[in-house]
């Protein structure tokens, strides 16, 4: 058994924190985390559904307490590694012999490769739910090295991504094993390039300024699906999929129902299909039918609101000096997720609808998927901002907000600057 040992203290903490920041350029989220001996800051692309983290060592990686998991350790067998190596090149981070191998995958190109299990410390800020706390480590923590190509097509700075996947070694599993918590986690992403969002790891509170609210007392609830067809870019035969998935039974625009194709909704045998969350689609991406069901229904609902060109990637944009504004932003017609039941479902208001694209034109943030996606519905960044997500890995459960704008409160207002 692998001992995720605290180091150096007895302060055990019930959460913890990471800050999350949209880059403008390419729309990721990006985290850091201080990693190796000496810690260093290393900048990551947030990815809910990666199964694990995994940083470029290819490129200054220097640690003296870097530690390549060996052929047939309790570390492969906990990475679920099918894969053992030998380099041929001089003994270096990411580079040593008799050591299992993963398949780290970059998300943003879908490109997958093979990289080193390996192990070294990870520093990261602890939190009572409603400010920072002190600073923990994980001794040993898990993340598999890449080679400086996967790289290609992730933000500038970026050392690797940040998986925050449905594996015993994702991140939220290993640092509940690490500190005995719930297998929790709460991602809150900020609208906004210049405030951050927040990750928690752990239960509640999750509190959040001017009011001090503790958001996971008002979540709604609905189960999380298991897909059991890896649908990462490369992976071992036999594996689950890492993402998180739920379970959308219809769609609704201003209290409507019409019509899909419902056997889109549901993961066949071969695990294409349903519907799940994504932290790197910057916008929702539905099947090409899906697709113009919805553009067609909230185009017809907003009748009255002249159309324009579309500007690549949407579909449907409008003028919007016709469009009034609200708290939930763009005065618009709702869209509804109906999920296990009419009584419950995830509204998505204008904030979370529309893109400004112009001064004078709004766009429906949703996107063409084509015919044969491998995932019909994938729920992107922007549909998800300024909502609070909390992901029970343990009672497969998500719980979710809605909008907190309607709250008068966002993803950036958690109170970063004091100390617990």
């Amino acid at each position: 058994m692998i001992s995720f040992s605290i180091a150096q203290t007895s302060f055990r903490p019930k959460a913890l924190l990471l800050p999350v920041t949209k880059d403008s350029s390419t729309l990721q989220y990006l985290t850091q985390i201080n990693q190796r001996t000496p810690l260093v800051p290393i900048q990551l692309t947030l990815d809910l559904g990666n199964a694990f983290l995994w940083v470029d060592c290819e490129q200054g990686y220097v640690s003296s307490t870097y530690k390549p998991a060996r052929c047939r350790s309790a570390q492969c067998n906990l990475a679920q590694s099918k894969a053992c190596g030998e380099c041929f090149s001089p003994p270096k981070p990411g580079c040593n012999n008799n050591t299992c191998s993963l398949l780290p995958d970059n998300t943003i190109t879908n490109t997958g490769t093979i990289g080193e299990l390996a192990q070294d410390i990870v520093s990261i800020q602890s939190t009572d739910g409603s400010n920072p706390g002190r600073v923990v480590s994980v001794p040993n923590l898990l993340f598999a090295c890449a080679p400086s190509f996967l790289l290609e097509g992730l933000a500038s700075g970026v050392k690797g991504m940040a998986g925050l996947g449905r594996t015993k070694i994702g991140l939220p599993s290993q640092f509940s094993a690490a500190f005995s918590f719930d297998r929790k986690f709460a991602i809150c992403l900020s609208s906004s390039t210049r405030s951050n969002g927040v990750v928690f790891f752990g239960d509640g509170p999750y509190v959040f300024l001017p009011r001090n609210f503790d958001l996971s007392e008002s979540l709604i609830y609905t189960p999380l699906f298991i897909n059991p067809v890896s649908t990462a870019g490369a992976f071992f035969e036999g594996e689950n999929s890492a993402e998180y998935f739920i379970g959308v039974k219809s769609i609704k625009i201003n209290n409507e129902t019409f019509r899909l194709n419902s056997s889109l909704l549901s993961i066949d045998s071969k695990g294409n299909g349903g519907t799940k969350i994504s932290t790197v689609k910057p916008y929702t991406v539905l099947e090409t039918s899906i697709y113009s069901a919805v553009v067609d229904a909230f185009v017809k609902a907003l009748a009255n609101v002249k159309r324009v060109a579309a500007v690549p990637p949407f579909g449907a944009c409008f003028n919007s000096s016709n469009i009034g504004s609200t708290r939930v932003g763009p005065a618009v017609p709702d869209i509804d997720l109906v999920l296990q039941s009419n009584s419950v479902f995830w509204r998505i208001f204008g904030a979370n609808s529309m893109v400004q694209v112009s001064e004078d034109v709004l766009c429906l943030g949703f996107v063409d998927g084509g015919v044969k996606p491998r995932t019909s519905i994938v729920i992107g960044g922007h549909q998800l901002e300024d909502n609070l997500l909390q992901f029970d890995i343990a009672t497969n459960r998500l719980g979710f907000s809605s909008s907190l704008l309607f709250r008068q409160t966002t993803c950036s207002n958690f109170n970063f600057t004091s100390n617990a």
